[in-house]
């Protein structure tokens, strides 16, 4: 089963690939601040970023269609700041069941124009996937005119 048809493996890829580029972005950074090269920070803060925002809309598209507390929701955002905490947090729902073998809006009604809009992406795997890449890629691009925080 491919990773867009099990919502579980989705999401613990996901986390498991921000983990994986904090632990890349943490590198460069301490090659940045030991004078050795400041090109890792760029590379793996760019890649961490992309991989950031994708996990964030990986998390919200979850909590809709299993239908996740606020809370749950909330905790599952905020893994995604402190380092490895999203596999930390993969583990918690796992362990409670919260992440679903299938997808619960690919064979029931949903109920508002937010599971509404779930379920046509659920429904349809490659085109959901293609519009998670677009919103990835925009956000992104938004982050980056934006710029980092004033500091």
């Amino acid at each position: 089963m491919s990773p867009l048809e099990d919502p579980g493996s989705l999401f613990r890829r996901v986390a498991v690939a921000e983990a994986v580029t904090w632990a890349l972005l943490l590198t460069g950074m301490v090659l940045k601040y030991t004078d050795v090269t400041d090109v890792g920070v760029r590379v793996f803060g760019m890649l961490h970023g992309i991989v950031f925002v994708a996990y964030c809309l990986t998390t919200l598209l979850l909590a809709v269609d299993q239908r996740w507390s606020r809370g749950r929701l909330l905790l599952g955002l905020a893994a995604s700041v402190p380092p490895f905490c999203t596999v930390v947090f993969e583990r918690y729902a796992e362990r409670r069941s919260a992440l679903g073998s299938s997808w619960r809006l690919r064979g029931s009604a949903p109920s508002g124009r937010v599971e509404a809009l779930v379920a046509w992406l659920v429904r349809n795997p490659v085109r959901g996937a293609i519009a998670g890449l677009v919103a990835v890629l925009a956000l992104t691009g938004l982050a980056l005119l934006v710029g980092p925080p004033a500091g």
